[in-house]
């Protein structure tokens, strides 16, 4: 199974984000569009794995404070384009703590320099102009272990284990 560990967004930060891709495909933003149901904000990728116990073994040890989580800009990565949040020490405290707890585990996870974002378009093309960011935020009480399986062609995630 394909595992991640994300923070799922709020009615309100998923409507705002929903109107930033609107905003995209006026302004004839044009690739992969991301399905709504599947915005998140990735705090570790995984990847494949035969058993999900140890990894929810090693994030329940995982201790928090709520946090804000807002919007920043648009940015990209090479032609993927995401919207950037912002969430202080809140967030990457959070990340590196899951992924210290992944190493004292000897679980393996992509270790890339984690930069906090929210997918929005694969194989992005075109300029995004004026698209403005809508002034959206939520408390993180809660983070995903998320499963993506592929279900007649689409990606589909699911949680399968939270903290909080």
């Amino acid at each position: 199974m394909r595992l991640f560990v994300a923070i799922e967004l709020s009615d309100e930060m998923r409507k705002a984000a929903v109107q930033i891709l609107h905003d995209l495909k006026k302004a004839g933003v044009t690739g992969s569009y991301a399905p709504v149901q599947n915005l998140h904000l990735t705090l570790c990728f995984v990847g494949e794995v035969p058993n999900s116990k140890p990894i929810e073994e090693a994030l329940s040890t995982v201790r928090f404070k709520p946090f804000r989580l807002g919007f920043t800009q648009l940015g990209h990565f090479g032609d993927l384009l995401y919207i950037g949040t912002r969430g202080g020490q809140g967030i990457s405290n959070l990340a590196g703590d899951i992924r210290k707890a992944f190493d004292a585990a000897g679980i393996s996870y992509d270790n890339k320099k984690f930069t906090p974002h929210i997918t929005l378009i694969r194989k992005s093309s075109g300029k995004t102009g004026n698209v403005g960011i809508p002034d959206a935020s939520m408390m993180v009480k809660k983070v995903s272990l998320m499963r993506s399986d592929t279900v007649k062609g689409r990606v589909v995630y699911k949680e399968i284990f939270s903290i909080s």
